[in-house]
């Protein structure tokens, strides 16, 4: 392990950087621990989230624990015995933060990362907030809450209503005697409807492209297949599709009653907005007061630009968690490890592979 410490001016050397300190960031950082790394000397995590919790902290009240699907537990520490009533950001948060402590991880936080470029003698500076660190390996978890997608259309600068996306929605309450346009055919999408209706004076679902409903449960020959699908994409080098894209949005009790009360009746997508709502081209209109934009997010790997790992297909083409251009760089929760499971697999996967890499000859780039 890497035993050289601080350098002169203010570059600190270790084997691994990890950025992000949610689900895939801690999954890393455990199986680091579990091969004998040592937290600040040999590897440094980074968050930019004021405290523990991943994307989990920032979660509107209304999502309590028991309505999140699959909630995948860390390695080595079950999450046991949460009051499913309970807001999800708390529990979570909680949560993370005690295995932080059980395995003594060592977050630093806050610490903004700025940029990864290329070091000489075949190592990565990652630049930040709290100095720079050169790096032999590099485990990228910074997951997509931090690129909430808005997308354009003619108009949009107009409206007077009230705009926001589902990373600051704040719960049913604000929305009670509005007229609400909900945008988006993922899970959040029909969530928020199903929270918004009862106390909304009117919504509208709309989407780009019919929903699918997935009856059944989601297996794991299922679960196999979506992962495939995404996998595919990434070998590519293409973006990785929405879950939902892969899935379908799962049916449940309260799916099938909002779908029998006309709240999941969808509208496709509209053509312009306007000062006081939305317009399509056959000339129907909608009068609103709120446009909720449910459109999902993309990976925040804008700090990666100078390594230059994108494809012309706008993703990184991946093999396994490792970039295809570059060894040193891991990608975990990014395409089929966007999930808890998943990202506790990756994590596992990209440090074994990156021990391969630190007790090998020196990486050709």
């Amino acid at each position: 392990m890497n035993d050289i410490g601080v350098r002169d001016a203010g570059v600190t050397e270790v084997d691994v950087v990890v950025i992000g300190a949610g689900q895939a960031g801690l999954s890393s950082a455990y199986h680091l621990r579990r091969r004998g790394f040592e937290p600040e000397r040999d590897f440094v995590v980074l968050d930019h989230a004021p405290r523990p919790g991943g994307a989990w902290q920032f979660r509107w009240p209304s999502l309590t624990y028991g309505k999140v699907h699959g909630m995948h537990a860390l390695p080595g520490m079950e999450l046991t015995g949460a009051d499913p009533e309970r807001p999800s950001s708390e529990v979570i948060a909680e949560y993370f933060d005690r295995y932080e402590q059980r395995f003594d991880l060592r977050v630093r936080r806050p610490v903004d990362v700025h940029r990864v470029s290329e070091g000489g003698g075949g190592r990565l500076l990652v630049a930040t907030s709290a100095g720079v660190w050169s790096t032999r390996a590099l485990i990228n978890a910074t997951g997509t809450w931090d690129r909430p997608f808005w997308p354009r259309y003619p108009g949009q600068d107009t409206f007077r209503g009230r705009q926001l996306h589902t990373a600051i929605y704040p719960g049913p309450e604000a929305f009670r005697g509005r007229r609400v346009i909900v945008v988006g055919g993922g899970a959040s999408g029909t969530q928020h409807l199903m929270e918004i209706a009862p106390y909304a004076a009117a919504t509208w679902w709309v989407t780009r492209r019919p929903p699918v409903f997935a009856e059944g449960p989601f297996d794991e020959d299922r679960g196999r297949a979506a992962v495939a699908m995404v996998e595919e994409r990434v070998r590519q080098g293409l973006p990785p599709l929405s879950v939902v894209s892969v899935t379908g949005l799962p049916v449940n009790d309260a799916v099938r009653k909002a779908r029998e009360d006309g709240v999941l009746d969808r509208l496709p997508m509209f053509d312009r907005i306007t000062p006081t709502g939305v317009e399509w081209d056959d000339g129907r209109h909608v009068e609103a007061d709120v446009i909720l934009w449910a459109t999902g997010f993309r990976a925040a790997i804008d700090h990666l630009a100078p390594l230059r790992l994108r494809e012309p297909g706008g993703g990184i083409r991946m093999d396994g968690t490792r970039a295809a251009a570059d060894p040193r760089v891991h990608l975990v929760g990014y395409g089929p490890s966007a999930s808890t499971i998943g990202a506790n697999r990756a994590g596992r996967a990209a440090v074994r592979e990156i021990v391969r890499l630190l007790e090998g000859s020196p990486v050709a780039v």
